[in-house]
């Protein structure tokens, strides 16, 4: 669709504030109580944040709040997976939506591999397969690798990951399973921690917006100008976030909002516009299938204004054929 008639579309004069302000008054969703620590989240956090191909990093209101990436590292796991295995990743790990919960305790039939990466049990699998001798290292070199599509060096909320390793059944019993089907090569134990830590890596939405932006510019961070990834993993990771990243909710994202994500349960969104910008979200209040309500929302009216979606051409003539055949009638 094209850009609303009372917005610029372009990214470096467009209002982020006044997004915030549009989308603060809804209220909608729950907090994710699975550990204290995102319990304890301000409901009214809001953040938005874009990240442009010069460097330029333009953020809101509550733009740089710190909070834990949760599930919206699994895209960046994913690519470090690929790279470390020279693209065997690939073969170990599904890339179908599983219209399921992003926690489901479920395989491929046939295969025993996880659905896809952005779901638990690829991302916990996707955790063991980047480089190291044992869960030190592979720990060290997700958080190298992390840091590099940040642009920055980025720590880790010890808490968060203590508690996620606690009190993540759901994931340990995943990473069993995978133990009991081959598929996982590494103890149990170790794979959950390797994900867990990478989960805590705490980052605020202007962060998140540049490791987008790394992604959506062929592996190369705008800030920093260093190549974190090969063009074609860029290109992997961000087709698999067009078509699961928002989990049983990603067939209505992409046809929304037309612009590849990851959603998580701390209320971020990670936005990856091919060619054009990285961009985040951060509202903790999320929908039934664990997407902010509030970033769901600003994704949208942002995508909309400044021409996001995919299809954006084909939106457009949508659009115009409505008018034409309105004006004929």
């Amino acid at each position: 669709m094209p850009p609303s008639p009372d917005r610029s579309s372009d990214p470096r004069a467009y209002d982020l504030d006044a997004l915030r302000d549009r989308v603060l008054p809804h209220a909608e969703g729950e907090v994710d109580d699975s550990i204290p620590e995102l319990a304890d989240a301000d409901p009214d956090l809001c953040g938005i944040a874009l990240a442009l191909p010069d460097g330029e990093v333009r953020g809101s209101a509550g733009s740089d709040v710190p909070f834990s990436i949760q599930s919206a590292v699994k895209p960046f796991l994913f690519a470090l997976a690929l790279v470390d295995t020279d693209g065997e990743a690939l073969d170990r790990i599904g890339i179908e939506p599983t219209g399921e919960a992003f926690d489901a305790i479920k395989l491929e039939s046939g295969t025993g591999r996880p659905p896809n990466p952005m779901v638990n049990a690829g991302a916990i699998l996707t955790a063991s397969l980047v480089d190291g001798e044992d869960v030190a290292a592979r720990v060290a070199r997700a958080h190298r690798g992390l840091s590099a599509f940040a642009g920055r060096t980025l720590e880790v909320d010890e808490s968060v990951a203590r508690n996620e390793h606690l009190l993540g059944d759901r994931n340990h019993a995943l990473a069993h399973l995978m133990r009991a089907e081959g598929t996982l090569s590494v103890g149990a134990d170790d794979a959950v921690e390797a994900y867990v830590r990478a989960c805590a890596v705490l980052v605020d939405a202007r962060t998140l917006a540049v490791m987008g932006a790394t992604l959506a510019l062929g592996g190369v961070n705008p800030v920093t100008g260093e190549r974190v990834v090969p063009a074609s993993v860029a290109c992997d990771v961000v087709s698999v976030m067009a078509t699961c990243g928002v989990y049983d909710g990603s067939g209505r994202w992409m046809r929304a909002v037309g612009v590849p994500a990851k959603s998580s349960v701390s209320g971020a969104i990670v936005l990856s516009a091919p060619g054009q910008l990285g961009a985040a979200v951060v509202s903790p209040p999320l929908d039934e299938q664990g997407t902010s309500v509030r970033g769901h929302l600003a994704s949208e009216i942002f995508s909309r204004d400044l021409g996001l979606h995919v299809f954006a051409a084909l939106c457009y003539r949508r659009r115009y054929d409505s008018t034409a055949r309105a004006s004929d009638s």
